[in-house]
């Protein structure tokens, strides 16, 4: 089954935030979605160092790797956030034929799978793990959460992310050299901007009827 959503999302850039607040943020956006007080949204972020733990994993085991660990309510295990990576968290309230999880992530997928596209690199599923993956390696991370039918956290897209930090941990149960980045399948850095451009192009055709 294809997702079926129709409304626009209103997209907040917030540029380099920090992820506590950050967080509060989308949770407060999903009370007054669920409350009706408010639209669909996308927030865009980038963030300083930081491991989110999900409810497959327990971050007492990652507490000694000496950046911020945040238990979360997405699934999955643990993940990392920082510099060069895009994290992007659709806030849409799932109505009717939109309430079916896998067509969401699989919605998702497709629009990381275009997105690296527009900059020349063939994105791929593993029907094993959710992502989107180039070249065997994982570009793209997803974990998802509802609450009353809305959705929040959503997906870490490596552009131009230092990937030794993912050697100091399981990233999502993988193996570390699993993960990649834009940067490194292209062997150049890649212009965030033109990123985020193309993330909001996708995401909206993606997640709503408008074009279908």
């Amino acid at each position: 089954m294809k997702f079926s959503h129709s409304k626009r999302l209103e997209v907040i850039d917030l540029g380099r935030a920090d992820y506590a607040e950050t967080t509060q943020l989308m949770l407060e956006l999903v009370d007054e979605i669920v409350a009706g007080e408010k639209g669909d949204h996308l927030l865009l972020a980038e963030f300083d160092s930081v491991l989110t733990v999900g409810r497959g994993a327990k971050s007492s085991a990652y507490e000694q790797l000496g950046v911020p660990v945040h238990d979360i309510s997405r699934g999955g295990k643990v993940t990392y956030h920082g510099p060069g990576q895009l994290v992007i968290y659709p806030i849409i309230a799932l109505h009717d034929k939109a309430r079916d999880l896998h067509a969401y992530l699989h919605a998702l997928e497709a629009a990381m799978i275009n997105v690296v596209g527009d900059f020349d690199l063939a994105g791929v599923r593993d029907e094993r793990n959710t992502g989107c993956w180039v070249n065997n390696h994982k570009v793209a991370s997803i974990g998802v959460a509802v609450r009353k039918w809305v959705t929040y956290h959503g997906v870490a897209l490596n552009v131009n992310t230092d990937l030794d930090w993912f050697k100091r941990f399981d990233p999502c149960g993988l193996e570390p050299d699993v993960m990649t980045s834009m940067q490194q399948q292209l062997a150049s850095t890649v212009d965030m901007v033109k990123v985020k451009n193309s993330v909001v192009n996708h995401l909206q055709q993606t997640l709503t009827d408008d074009h279908r």
